[in-house]
């Protein structure tokens, strides 16, 4: 079958040539009138792949293949490569994972997240939908176990973000979720992670339910909170706060801005045998939040940011930048002297290098010594191609704070 052919800008070739799976629009040679989700041939020199075309997004086409458009045994091998990767993830202990996870699993704009015997789809891109029929199937012939096969598309606001950026953990509430075979979810299913309880609310959390990404980096807060007293910033429903508790932690202190998660923080903690009463959620701004701390003399051994994504585009990563620097420097003036900041950001425009100096900024704005112990990424169920540096979205850091010599 001949496809149509877009030509792209010769300087392409080396990036896609070491697998980067998009094309933007503006890279593009010539006018192109193709409906979203045809299948098209990129060629770039000798370059030539196979992917799939949007006539809105910002990224224009989506590479898949370099020789033939995927079909049902095409997209069913990539979908059992994806569950043999998971292995070391699943465990009787942890049930909730994400199973595919777009451009890392040559599924570029499409993602699938295992919620106990749910799977959750969800596409970033119109084009991506030509994929759902061959998905379904695919999914249900690797893994016999699964109950329910349902899609939630992204709000408004997160397709906004994920024309740059498919894996930014864009904040905002998404329609009920669509059935696309067998039973649908429960609303009030809880899973387990490491071992903790969690309510995965399915129809009206954040995400697809919960913030996966951060697993690895939750059990990393658990193995420095012993003796702690720590403040959670952005605690949505409470993940880094029942981590600490396991890990000794003697109090916790939760703070977002949106009401609904105070009550599902509260149900995890009861889920998990801790008492809500003893560790207060306080429904405020977060920067508002650290400046009264600040303001007040509080202080607390672990403060925890984890905030949503602070650049919609690559034009508006200075003006995170300064964000993040603001909130880390407000932070570490709520830290006692020899406690420990745990600093994350999920903006995809600021890199590691920009967000290290983030906190060297802010550790200067705050007249204190920062000593990064442990620098991550997300967890190992979002594999990422050496050739997608945009794909590495997570920076994770947990640091020492100290006086001044």
């Amino acid at each position: 079958m001949r496809l149509p052919e877009i030509t792209v800008r010769p300087e392409l070739k080396a990036r896609l040539g070491q697998g980067h799976p998009w094309v933007y629009r503006n890279q593009v040679r010539g006018e192109t009138d193709l409906r979203s989700g045809a299948w098209v041939r990129v060629r770039c020199g000798s370059f030539s792949a196979v992917g799939l075309w949007d006539a809105s997004s910002a990224i224009a086409v989506r590479l898949f293949s370099r020789d033939t458009i995927p079909d049902a045994a095409w997209i069913q091998a990539r979908v059992q490569e994806a569950w043999q990767l998971r292995a070391a993830v699943r465990s009787t202990e942890t049930n909730a994972y994400r199973w595919l996870y777009g451009e890392g699993d040559g599924l570029p704009g499409l993602i699938v997240d295992r919620y106990g015997d749910y799977a959750v789809l969800q596409t970033y891109a119109a084009s991506v939908q030509t994929l759902t029929p061959l998905l379904v199937p695919a999914l249900r012939a690797v893994d016999h176990h699964v109950r329910g096969i349902v899609q939630r598309q992204p709000a408004a606001d997160e397709l906004a973000d994920n024309d740059h950026d498919p894996n930014t953990s864009a904040r905002a509430a998404s329609p009920a979720l669509q059935s696309l075979w067998g039973e649908q979810p429960p609303a009030d299913l809880v899973v387990q992670e490491n071992g903790l309880y969690f309510r995965a609310n399915l129809y009206a959390g954040q995400k697809t339910g919960l913030f996966l990404d951060q697993r690895q980096n939750r059990r990393i807060v658990e193995q420095w909170a012993e003796g702690c007293r720590v403040l959670n910033c952005f605690a949505y429903t409470g993940g880094f706060a029942l981590y600490a508790l396991r890990g000794g932690a003697t109090s916790v202190v939760n703070c977002d801005s949106a009401r609904h998660a105070a009550q599902e923080a509260a149900h995890n903690l009861r889920l998990n045998g801790f008492d809500p009463a003893q560790h207060p959620f306080i429904i405020e701004d977060c920067f508002k939040l650290l400046e009264r701390f600040d303001q007040q003399g509080a202080q607390f051994d672990m403060v925890i940011l984890d905030p949503p994504s602070f650049a919609r585009a690559r034009t508006s990563r200075y003006a995170a930048q300064r964000a993040y620097t603001r909130l880390n420097t407000l932070a570490l003036r709520c830290v006692t002297p020899g406690g420990l900041l745990v600093s994350a950001s999920c903006t995809s425009q600021v890199s590691p290098e920009m967000f290290r100096e983030v906190l060297a900024d802010a550790a200067a704005q705050s007249r204190q010594r920062l000593l990064i112990l442990h620098e991550a990424g997300h967890a190992a169920d979002h594999p990422v191609p050496a050739g997608f540096p945009e794909g590495r979205y997570l920076k994770f850091v947990v640091a020492r704070v100290l006086p001044l010599c």
